[in-house]
């Protein structure tokens, strides 16, 4: 696929003028505009960071596409649309892309924003020494050299991108990426300002030190409790800018955060499990739920510190068939969450979700083969196995941990005991394999099935199950470069099926309560959900 942005797409941006705000009606929709344009939300955990090259969870994600711009945005369809880039280029073979910036853009302290920006972001993301959890997304873009860099063997300057001057990025891929400028749209990818960084260090986040080139500044901080952005006046595009100000607050508990909402304080929460249904009745217009391209699962540790029985993966199928996912997700969630049994959701684009033998058995048949597996293991009631599950806190992770604890009992007589954790204090852990079992869950960096799948190649940073399959490798690599990668992805999903490192359990649902007044400018149609808040706005009531 030959991504290329039209110079057309920029004409309803270019339409929304700033002096039409004056009668406060939307210049593009004609909708009355209300006087509050201020966006309020919830997020269950302190985000793991704003620097664009270390950030790695979904909330703090959320909040650098407000504070930095890369190469491309996505508009409420999930399709690609100009950000700092106006347009691409590139060779027959696509190995080479050349990306046209724009000139109007600018830092947040008045400079330009250059194609040396990104070459020292990108570099900096390969960098051994910024020890980046994502550093392996450049391997993932099949960005020319980022193995060598990343392991320490080739200088920075080796990797395969460079300014060809101010306004032209030049990028070589190892080979042909066709989807590649669909991966650019990932925060990791995003510019950052060398000057700022070698000025202040660690320190360049902060509020009084940061530099930023998106549509908002960081204007306040308070870890734990809540996070400020405002409208940066040196975004190209500030005059059509219409949310002023974004608040995320840190509220771990969901249905506290439900009730602040009921309260006014909050424009938009996540509904507690087992609540849409109810909350759908009584509030029609704010409930609402729609699929995304995430996945839950459960993550087995395989590597050489797992007990003996997690290596066996007669005892892996065992757990996977005896949890009933039709129960977590229509009697415990009850969102519009789907029961998942391969890893990749049927949500993803050009993806056809393959037959695994599991899937289409009945629940009871599940039971009886894990009952069966786990005897040849030698293990069962009379010999039961003691394994703790690890999961990050949060109430809906609770429910399905004692949900599946409980199956595991029932039919298999595993003793399970639930550990949860702080959200960065959990990431660490699995993250080092100090664990049996974990809660995990990964949503698309780009919509194509090897943002699922190369999760479960040896070399993925990301490989919290330090599962390593010759094959599984072998044909993720070789699927990069075909037309049609489906079979090798069917194949992947029938591995993964067979060996078990991994337990999908469903495919996420976004289930939010939203203001009446917001929910018209939400991004329902983008299952990646990238929103951007200077795309949202609030309309009068």
């Amino acid at each position: 696929m030959n991504i290329s942005i039209k110079a057309a797409l920029l004409g309803s941006a270019l339409a929304l003028a700033g002096p039409a705000f004056a009668d406060m009606m939307h210049p593009k929709t004609g909708e009355k505009l209300a006087e509050d344009q201020t966006f309020t939300y919830r997020v269950l955990d302190e985000h793991t960071s704003v620097d664009p090259q270390i950030v790695e969870d979904v909330s703090g994600s959320e909040i650098v596409r407000d504070l930095f711009e890369g190469l491309y945005n996505q508009d409420r369809a999930g399709e690609l649309v100009p950000g700092v880039a106006l347009d691409h280029d590139t060779n027959d073979d696509k190995t080479v892309y050349t990306f046209i910036l724009r000139k109007d853009a600018k830092w947040s302290d008045g400079k330009p924003v250059t194609a040396g920006d990104f070459v020292y972001a990108w570099r900096r993301l390969a960098d051994p020494a910024t020890a980046s959890e994502y550093q392996w997304y450049m391997e993932v873009m099949g960005i020319k050299n980022a193995g060598g860099v990343m392991s320490g063997d080739m200088p920075v300057e080796e990797l395969g991108v460079k300014a060809i001057d101010d306004h032209t990025l030049e990028v070589t891929l190892e080979s042909s990426l066709p989807y590649f400028a669909l991966t650019t749209t990932h925060t990791s990818t995003f510019p950052t300002p060398a000057w700022a960084i070698e000025a202040h260090g660690a320190d360049w986040i902060k509020p009084e030190n940061i530099v930023v080139n998106g549509a908002y500044k960081l204007t306040e901080h308070v870890a734990n409790e809540r996070l400020v952005r405002e409208r940066n006046p040196m975004y190209w595009d500030n005059d059509n800018t219409i949310i002023e100000k974004v608040t995320s607050l840190v509220i771990n508990d969901e249905n506290v955060a439900l009730t602040r909402y009921q309260a006014g304080e909050l424009d938009r929460t996540e509904i507690p499990a087992g609540q849409y249904p109810s909350l759908k009745e009584t509030n029609p217009d704010e409930a609402t739920a729609f699929p995304r391209l995430c996945s839950y699962y459960y993550t087995i540790n395989v590597s050489d510190s797992t007990p003996e029985f997690l290596k066996d993966d007669r005892v892996r199928r065992a757990l996977s068939y005896a949890i009933n996912r039709d129960i977590i997700t229509e009697k415990v969630l009850q969102g519009g969450q789907t029961a998942a049994y391969t890893f990749t959701p049927g949500a993803t684009a050009g993806f056809e979700v393959p037959s695994v033998d599991y899937a289409g058995w009945s629940q009871d048949e599940r039971n009886a083969k894990a009952v069966e597996l786990m005897t040849e293991a030698g293990y069962g009631k009379d010999n039961p196995i003691d394994l703790t599950l690890l999961y990050n806190t949060s109430e809906a992770h609770k429910k399905v941990a004692l949900a599946v604890s409980q199956m595991w009992k029932q039919n298999l007589g595993v003793n399970v005991t639930l550990e949860n954790q702080e959200w960065k204090t959990y990431l660490t852990t699995r993250g080092e394999q100090n664990y049996e079992i974990a809660r995990a869950g990964w949503c698309g960096d780009y919509n194509e099935a090897s943002t699922f799948l190369d999760l479960v190649q040896s070399g993925s940073g990301y490989n919290d199950a330090k599962y390593a399959n010759d094959m599984v490798d072998s044909l993720l690599a070789d699927a990069k470069t075909m037309d049609n990668p489906q079979p090798n992805y069917t194949k992947v999903e029938e591995i993964i099926a067979a060996d078990m490192p991994i337990i999908p359990i469903y495919h996420y649902a976004g289930s939010f309560m939203i203001k009446p007044e917001l929910i018209g400018s939400w991004p329902v149609e983008n299952v990646e959900q990238n929103w951007y808040s200077k795309d949202l706005y609030k309309v009068a009531k």
